[in-house]
């Protein structure tokens, strides 16, 4: 069995990722050559019979360039209908030259709601897979019209992971300006020395990433870590890598040393694992005692109330919460059978006492089968 690098010439289904600082000028105007040179090398992967995706940024930049605004507006309405008004221009570039290339792009257009509830999560995999079949290219944005995640975070760094996990994509390539992650910030750094393979997303690694200062992005090395921890727990490598080299995505499938690797976990996430663990938006916190702790991480068992030490946060039955420990280091993410009200009544109590007080039958926190250790 092929692993690292050399798995990836067996790569099907590949979801490609390009920002807005990549495929904008700095002026905020469509950089067409780079726009050209993408569908080119993903229209010959294609060709390979591969199934390709691209979740494409940029509508905002487009838009600022479009409508000739000199920076970015500054309030969630503006960027709203600046997007609004790029994402038309975006789609209808994309279409062209994938025709012109025998190919048909569909638009879909996303809002973290589509993956936090289960009906509409399950309802996107399957129009993705539909699309595929088709041999249709799927072009998928953030609904900035609607939607405030991507505006104020990531850059579709996160939705791209989430797609490649929805599809149980066989790679993930994050194209940026840069050459992949490197030890330090390499424009301010001549020592920083770039990690071809990264093997665990140790808390070195993590401190590697830096915040972009650039105008028109709104990801960054930070972002990109965290889709990484969404893909590799997934079961999918990902690469960063500079979208300007030649043949750039050819080079990646042929498993040469090329950019950053982020090697999979060999025992990935169930689907519906996944989806409580990434899919969810968190809505509260749960503190838990050493005993809980070493429950859940050691023994494999549910989180009980009475090893709840304190709640955070306001939240309902049925949301997903993150468990720390009294350190703050978390432990696990997981669909909670209380709301805060409630926990914070029960919370240190036996599940009998908790029946008393509520008066009702008593169950656990967070059930196993609803939970995901992360720590």
């Amino acid at each position: 069995m092929q692993t690292g690098r050399a798995a990836l010439q067996n790569a099907h289904t590949v979801v490609v990722k390009v920002g807005s600082r990549t495929l904008t000028h700095r002026t905020g105007k469509i950089n067409i050559r780079m726009m050209e040179k993408i569908v080119r090398e993903l229209a010959d992967l294609a060709n390979q019979g591969r199934r390709v995706i691209l979740v494409s940024s940029g509508a905002g930049a487009a838009g600022i360039g479009r409508l000739g605004l000199a920076a970015k507006p500054g309030t969630m309405p503006e960027k709203q209908a600046v997007a609004a008004v790029g994402q038309g221009l975006l789609i209808q570039m994309y279409e062209k030259l994938f025709a012109e290339y025998g190919l048909i792009a569909a638009q879909v257009l996303l809002t973290r709601d589509d993956f936090s509830n289960r009906k509409r999560y399950l309802n996107s995999r399957n129009t993705l897979q539909a699309l595929l079949q088709y041999g249709v290219v799927p072009v998928i944005n953030e609904n900035d019209t609607v939607s405030v995640e991507e505006i104020e975070f990531g850059d579709n760094d996160t939705l791209s992971a989430l797609v490649a996990s929805v599809l149980d994509a066989d790679l993930l390539v994050i194209l940026t300006d840069i050459d992949g992650l490197y030890s330090a910030n390499p424009k301010k750094d001549p020592e920083a020395r770039l990690i071809h393979t990264v093997e665990q997303l140790t808390p070195q690694i993590r401190s590697y990433a830096g915040q972009t200062t650039e105008t028109l992005a709104t990801g960054g090395m930070i972002t990109k870590l965290l889709a990484a921890e969404i893909a590799v727990n997934s079961g999918i490598p990902m690469v960063i890598a500079n979208a300007a080299v030649k043949d750039v995505l050819q080079q990646v499938l042929a498993g040469e040393l090329i950019g950053t690797l982020f090697c999979a976990r060999q025992h990935s996430l169930v689907s519906r694992k996944r989806w409580i663990a990434y899919g969810q938006t968190e809505q509260g916190r749960l503190i838990v005692d050493a005993g809980a702790r070493k429950a859940l991480m050691e023994e494999g068992k549910s989180l009980l109330p009475s090893g709840v030490v304190s709640v955070d946060g306001e939240f309902h039955q049925g949301d997903m919460v993150i468990i720390e420990d009294e350190r703050g280091r978390e432990i696990a993410r997981g669909l909670v059978n209380y709301s805060a009200a409630e926990l914070r009544l029960i919370r240190g109590m036996k599940t009998e006492e908790a029946a008393v007080l509520l008066q009702r039958s008593c169950q656990e926190a967070v059930h196993r089968n609803n939970m995901v250790v992360t720590g």
